[in-house]
């Protein structure tokens, strides 16, 4: 078995993490550039090298890291900042396509976006829970990040009436497609979830929806401490056994989605989930977001029932870790 050993830590890299760990390389040096103030290493390229190039401009385009400035954070509670910035390629995004953040010194890691404006200004919802998110959740107004995509598939809109399932941040992607939703649907049922009052996010937005369309908003907590008491699976259940959609638009937690996924099965009912994985190149490269025979990255993050099927071995069960093991989840 080939291994590669990182520097900075000494540990082996799986056989699985090679060409990853070429782009990587490759990645950071065009960083470094960036943050020099020089040009990246595409512009140093012959001219006659870059007309022959068979990867697309726009391609070049959203996968050069660019430099952003922090312009607002905001204290969604204890643990969960959103993070606001201006970038003209993230203003061109599809609800639930995901963005590279890049951390200098530290990592570089996927990121959904949170609410999209076609003027640039764009946000990230961040959870602080490793090493990489910390850092991201404590940046202040003025401090600089670096942005790669958007890409991925996003949430394909439809009109009828559609059901939106969010659990704790999985909201966040959610919020620009339900505000795109508004336009088209004809009604839009809104559960949030969460383990307790304090983690619930959006309410605001998600009362802005309601004063704009025929919409019902349903909040469950585990705990009782806001809402309804109960997992807001149980309510998607209640719903579905009373009344017809035509499409649920779900992210949260993979267990979570994977109820939901059973339920609109058993309910005839189709269904997109933005789905979470380790990811490191963002496009289809390194195969660490692997599902099955899918790359979340490319194929994802948003999966529709069809393709969901076809990873139903893995789906709510198994992901793999930083070196390419799979393990539960």
């Amino acid at each position: 078995m080939l291994y590669l050993s990182n520097n900075k830590t000494g540990k082996k890299i799986g056989k699985g993490m090679f060409a990853y760990a070429i782009y990587w390389n490759c990645t950071n040096f065009i960083a470094k550039g960036i943050q020099s103030k020089k040009e990246g290493l595409r512009t140093e390229m012959p001219s006659n090298l870059r007309e022959r190039s068979a990867i697309p401009q726009s391609f070049n385009s959203v996968n050069r890291m660019r430099i952003a400035e922090i312009a607002e954070t905001k204290k969604e509670n204890p643990a969960v900042k959103t993070i606001t910035f201006v970038d003209k390629l993230c203003g061109k995004a599809e609800p639930g396509q995901f963005i590279m953040v890049w951390i200098p010194g530290v990592d570089e890691i996927p990121m959904s976006l949170s609410s999209i404006n076609v003027d640039g200004v764009t946000s990230i919802t961040v959870h602080g829970v490793g090493e990489a998110s910390r850092v991201l959740n404590q940046k202040q107004e003025g401090d600089l990040i670096g942005i790669r995509g958007p890409f991925g598939n996003g949430f394909t809109p439809v009109e009828g009436d559609v059901m939106v399932v969010g659990g704790g941040t999985g909201l966040a992607p959610l919020m620009p497609l339900t505000e795109k939703l508004v336009k088209v649907a004809n009604k839009i049922t809104v559960m949030c979830g969460a383990k307790c009052q304090d983690n619930l996010l959006f309410l605001d937005r998600v009362d802005n929806i309601r004063s704009e369309q025929d919409s019902e908003i349903v909040v469950t907590t585990d705990d009782g401490s806001y809402g309804i008491e109960c997992l807001v699976t149980e309510q998607v259940e209640q719903k579905l056994k009373k009344e017809k959609f035509d499409m649920i638009y779900t992210c949260g937690p993979e267990q979570m989605m994977y109820s939901m996924f059973l339920l609109a099965e058993q309910h005839n009912v189709p269904l997109q989930a933005s789905l979470e994985r380790i990811m490191r190149c963002a496009i289809g490269l390194c195969g660490s977001c692997q599902i099955g025979k899918l790359r979340v990255c490319k194929d994802g993050p948003v999966l529709d029932s069809e393709h969901l099927r076809s990873v139903k071995e893995e789906f709510g069960k198994f992901q793999l870790d930083w070196t390419g093991k799979r393990i539960k989840l």
